[in-house]
């Protein structure tokens, strides 16, 4: 039987879309998750009965382990045991502004949590390893759109940290143990089975019940919101192609986009930034109804834009988002109102 894929945070709005499309093409799957309670654990365990359903109706295989990455042992055992040919690593403690008051939350899942997968990863010599980053380890640059060839010193919050911190330390597999491996950096993904922490889910419930909701930088703050089908698109061609040595690298002008090792940086984004103001108003069409502004101040660890050049990724791939935000939010209000029978 061939080595199956590990998918972690399978239980999460980005591992589940990942694992629908692996089980649709007939993978076999070990997926991982801690299901913990950063938000309500009922809509994770939708998720995984969808995907155990799935897995019996398409080609694929599927089982589920309920582990935490901190427990060193636990990762090492499972890594043993199931051997895992490749690895999509989206497991990860979310959420800018929850990092200011829980900082170590963040330390043991993103931090010690991503040295197991790397060790579990390099004592299996695992072909490919494929994990998040994300858009916000560009924290204070200003310079649109943000590139892989840009600096990524200046943080804004403990969770850009964290990400940058993986994308370092897989460089350093990378190059001391030949693991090729891809960092994928995520901008403002949404979509069907979307978290309920991010605004649109927060949105979309607020707006139905005629309730409030809260915009902060008073609505002008600018996202590259990405539909959930181009960031699974973007991260399965990804894991397809294992990451190479640039042999352009040049070290006296070395370059942060690429290495003289296996380790690849990609942007995943719409590369169609827009104002708040705006996803609103397109949701506000979709639903129906009016929203009830509180228009509020910029949030600590906010950065008042982003905005992806994809140029990397295409010439990677051959593959960009191109989801409008007009059908990706249709997409979205149509599946909020049959999930929660509004």
């Amino acid at each position: 039987m061939s080595r199956p894929i590990l998918v972690t945070g399978v239980a999460g709005f980005i591992g589940a879309a990942v694992a629908e499309r692996l089980l649709a093409r007939g993978e076999r799957l070990i997926g991982l998750d801690n299901l913990n309670s950063y938000y309500n654990p009922a809509l994770k365990r939708a998720r995984l009965e969808r995907l155990q359903v799935l897995a019996q109706t398409l080609q694929g295989e599927f089982s589920f382990q309920q582990l935490d990455l901190a427990d060193g042992e636990a990762m090492a055992t499972l890594f043993a045991s199931e051997r895992p040919a490749r690895v999509i690593h989206l497991a990860a403690q979310a959420g800018v502004r929850h990092s200011i008051e829980n900082p170590a939350v963040y330390i043991q899942s993103n931090l010690v949590g991503f040295g197991h997968i790397l060790e579990g990863c390099r004592q299996q010599a695992v072909e490919h390893l494929v994990y998040a980053s994300s858009s916000s380890v560009y924290g204070g640059n200003r310079q649109m759109p943000f590139s892989e060839q840009h600096a990524v010193n200046h943080p804004v919050s403990l969770y850009a940290a964290t990400k940058k911190a993986n994308e370092l330390m897989a460089h350093t597999y990378s190059h001391l143990y030949g693991l090729p491996a891809t960092g994928l950096r995520f901008f403002t993904v949404y979509g069907p089975w979307g978290r309920p922490d991010m605004a649109p889910m927060l949105f979309a419930r607020a707006i139905l019940a005629g309730e409030p909701i809260q915009v902060f930088n008073q609505g002008r703050m600018q996202r590259d919101f990405t539909y959930i089908d181009d960031i699974v698109e973007g991260v399965v061609r990804c894991l397809d192609k294992p990451a190479t040595a640039d042999p352009q690298f040049d070290p006296l002008q070395p370059d942060p986009a690429t290495a003289a090792v296996p380790h690849r940086l990609f942007n995943i984004g719409n590369s169609q930034p827009i104002e708040l103001l705006r996803f609103i108003e397109v949701l506000e069409q979709a639903l129906g109804r009016e929203a009830i502004r509180d228009l509020q101040p910029m949030q600590p660890g906010d950065v008042p834009a982003t905005a992806a050049d994809t140029s990397a990724l295409e010439a990677w791939v051959g593959f960009r988002p191109t989801t409008a935000i007009e059908v990706g939010v249709e997409r979205f209000s149509a599946w909020y109102r049959r999930h929660y029978g509004v």
